[in-house]
């Protein structure tokens, strides 16, 4: 089962760094659950989003703002996964978006350095009060693309995001200066693993060019306190009733195709507001 929320001493090494990374946060049976769930999952691969990262290569996306019932809804209700959010946002949360990255062997694409308070802040987010919770699926490693981040630049605040292409990422003058003075860390993840970072953290992903996938399931929260004050894809508010820990091997192989009620999908063309939401948020 879950090992439980973040600790004191966890949620200072959030605020210092910017992130923390607990190992092993879900057990195997649970990661178990959650790769045949969305592996097999028709209804999460035909409504996912390809984006081109200019290089030849394409991440994939599937993204929901309702958290549900399914077996994702589950992995984002839980107490491990929400009291570590409350204790890091100092407060009631409530789910802002999920979402399954899905960087397939040899096509999945690469994402340019960017902070997700860049493109949140668009939708009236006055204060950068959220945070996310990385679900590794399969293993992450430097070989498949796995997430990069600037460690402490969470502190930097908002930085200016330019588009290009289909992506949209931070001011590059300003982040080649940043990399001369903070740290760049490799986040290699083994399933189970959970990374918990700020808004404000720059990070990035390389292509996938090795043989394996690298998926993963993004939870997104944002303070109760902090919802937006405009109406934007994600300013729909909804108390989030947590479950147990146990809730998630209970739910089972619960995908989308078997809560049809469950979800508000994101529309699959690229001139709708929900994708145009995600045009920027990819990990």
């Amino acid at each position: 089962m879950a090992k439980g929320p973040l600790n004191d001493e966890q949620a200072r090494e959030f605020h210092d760094n910017g992130y923390f990374l607990a190992k092993g946060l879900f057990d195997a049976e649970e990661i178990a659950l959650l790769q045949r769930a969305a592996k097999e999952d028709r209804e999460l691969d035909q409504h996912s989003i390809g984006r081109q990262d200019g290089e030849g290569g394409t991440v994939r996306l599937s993204g929901w703002n309702h958290a549900g019932d399914s077996l994702y809804g589950m992995f984002a209700r839980c107490e491990s996964a929400v009291n570590s959010m409350e204790r890091l946002l100092e407060g009631d949360v409530y789910h802002y978006q999920s979402k399954v990255i899905m960087k397939d062997p040899k096509i999945g694409g690469a994402w340019t350095w960017h902070q997700d308070y860049g493109y949140w802040y668009m939708y009236g987010i006055l204060f950068p009060l959220l945070a996310s919770a990385y679900i590794a699926i399969d293993p992450a490693t430097r070989e498949n693309g796995c997430l990069q981040v600037i460690q402490g630049s969470h502190q930097l605040g908002r930085i200016d995001h330019l588009r290009s292409g289909d992506q949209a990422g931070a001011d590059r003058e300003r982040v080649d200066e940043i990399l001369k003075r903070m740290e760049l860390v490799y986040v290699e993840m083994n399933p189970g693993d959970t990374l918990f970072f700020h808004c404000n953290l720059l990070h990035r992903s390389d292509q996938n060019r090795s043989e394996k996938s690298r998926w993963s399931l993004i939870c997104c929260y944002n303070a109760t306190r902090n919802v937006p004050y405009k109406e934007s894809p994600h300013s729909h508010y909804e108390p989030l009733h947590k479950v147990p820990d146990a809730a998630i091997k209970d739910a089972g192989i619960r995908r989308f195709g078997d809560t049809p009620g469950d979800a508000a999908w994101w529309e699959q063309t690229a001139t709708s507001p929900a994708a145009k939401a995600l045009e920027g948020k990819q990990s």
